[in-house]
Parts: structure tokens; sequence; C-alpha cells
């Protein structure tokens, strides 16, 4: 370890700047798969922490699926896995959960790419399985209902068939997220059937194995969305009377 990143933390909860360093000097390859750390001793004092803060922090990586105890060879880093680099993004949108439109920028960054691989890739079960769950989501609005759970799930089928492990974890991440706004965005006059009309749209241009025509539909699908919240969230800010 390069001995000028390791200056003494003096912050609260020790345990987490900790894991935090470590995890950075891995993830700029300064520490390699395979390569061991320092002991609890020697990372302490490189630190100026206590012991115990680092047997927390290794802990805390280790649960990341950064490094492994290896018997005989201490405490070893891994190969990166999906979670491990998924992981600092899952935190960054945890602290950012209010910033509706951040979210949803990510959403038009990522979605209509993996609309049109799924234009690609899709198997005739992940179609059927798509047109199935679009049955369900109109079914359930026929009825007064949300169908949120609807609503996710066409959009991660979407992601599993364009066959990417590390967007398909990013993705699910957002859809946590966003979770207790599409609950909000669904009952929003008009919101409900865009969303069926986007998947419709959606579907059409997989099932005809067109990945520019997903891809745009996707955009246009969430653009909508965007639209739609938009309005709601300026009906609702102070002053906004009788909009």
């Amino acid at each position: 370890m390069p001995p000028a990143t390791l200056e003494p933390i003096r912050r609260t909860r020790v345990y987490e700047q900790v894991a935090a360093r470590i995890q950075q000097l891995i993830l700029d390859g300064e520490l390699r798969p395979g390569d061991r750390l320092p002991t609890e001793r020697e990372l302490a004092e490189r630190f100026g922490v206590s012991r115990s803060s680092v047997r927390d922090a290794i802990r805390v990586l280790q649960l990341m699926g950064l490094v492994e105890p290896r018997q005989g060879e201490g405490t070893v880093v891994r190969d990166l896995s999906p979670d491990a680099v998924v992981h600092p993004l899952a935190s960054l949108l945890v602290r950012s959960r209010a910033l509706l439109t951040d979210l949803l920028d990510v959403r038009k960054m990522i979605e209509p790419h993996l609309a049109a691989r799924a234009a690609q890739h899709a198997t005739e079960e992940e179609i059927r399985r798509l047109q199935a769950i679009l049955d369900r989501q109109r079914a359930k609005a026929e009825q007064g209902e949300l169908a949120v759970e609807e609503d996710s799930e066409f959009h991660y089928t979407i992601a599993t068939a364009a066959r990417n492990q590390v967007i398909l974890r990013i993705l699910d991440v957002l859809m946590d997220l966003l979770r207790t706004s599409r609950e909000r965005s669904l009952q929003v006059p008009g919101r409900l059937q865009k969303s069926l009309e986007g998947h419709g749209r959606i579907l059409a241009a997989i099932r005809r194995r067109d990945p520019a025509a997903a891809e745009a539909a996707m955009r246009r699908h969430l653009e909508e969305i965007e639209e739609v919240l938009g309005r709601a969230v300026s009906a609702n800010r102070p002053g906004a009377r009788g909009r």
C-alpha cells in the first residue's frame, strides 16, 4: 500500500471510513485480486485507528464481496464481482433518494440501450413473458389497480433479456429506489395509461426484432413518464393553486 494514501482518519463512524479507503485502493487497482491485506495491527497503525475499527471495516468489505479470508494467507482481495462494482453506485443512489429527476436521467441513459439489446437477444420465452406481464398490467388497470409490480417486472425482464449482469444489478437498484415514487406516479391522472401504451410500443418493437425502434420506444416511454411526473410535482408546489 502506498503510504501517502494512508493518512490518519479523524471522522466519526471510523470503520466505514477505513472500509471506503481500502475499497478505493481496490477499485483503483492499487490492491489487485490475490493481494493480501496487511495485518489488522499494520492497518490500524497506518490509518491511525483502533484494531476493532479495522476488524469491522474488513467485515464490511467481506460482505461487499471485495475481500475474503483464506486459510494460511490472511485476508485476500477477490476478483471483482458485479455486486462489488454496483455497491458504490447503490450507496450513492440511496443518499440521493430524493433526486427523482436524476434517477430518471440515469434510466434514460441505460434503459433505451437495454431495450435495443433485448430486441436482439430476447428468447421467445422472454417475449411471451413480457406479453403476459403486459396483459396482467392491463387487467389490473381495468380494475382500477396500479399494477406497480407488473410495471417493475416489465422493465426488469427487458434488462434480463439484454444479457448484461452488471447492468441488471444497476437496474435492480434503480427499481428498488423508484418503487415509492412509482406508486405515487401511477396515481397521477394519465400516468397508468401512458405506461400501458409505452410498454405496448416497446414490446411490439422487441417482437419485431427491431433494435432502433425498441430503443426509441423506451426513450419515448421514459420521457412521457418524466413529463407526467413533472406536471404532478409542479401542481403540488406551494402556490400552485388549482394547477
